[in-house]
């Protein structure tokens, strides 16, 4: 299963520009918030699913989806079952 640390991670190694990492919370809006992007979004994704071996379907990609970690770590596991 896939953890909060692990998308922290990838998120911080090139789709987020935060000053502080620590205030990147596991509930930190991260769309509505204006951190990522429709197309830091797309590039996430293609990562997530190199990274992971999953696939994500076009229905699949929204912000309800991706606007915080938590939300993120959801999804992927819930692809990997």
């Amino acid at each position: 299963m896939v953890n909060q640390e692990e998308i922290k991670a990838i998120l911080l190694n090139g789709y987020v520009d935060v000053d502080n990492p620590n205030e990147l919370l596991n509930d930190t809006p991260l769309i509505s918030s204006g951190i990522l992007d429709s197309i830091s979004i797309l590039q996430l994704v293609d990562v997530l699913e190199k990274e992971f071996s999953i696939e994500f379907e076009a229905h699949e990609i929204d912000r309800d989806k991706f606007d915080s970690i938590d939300l993120i770590v959801a999804l992927v596991n819930s692809k990997k079952k």
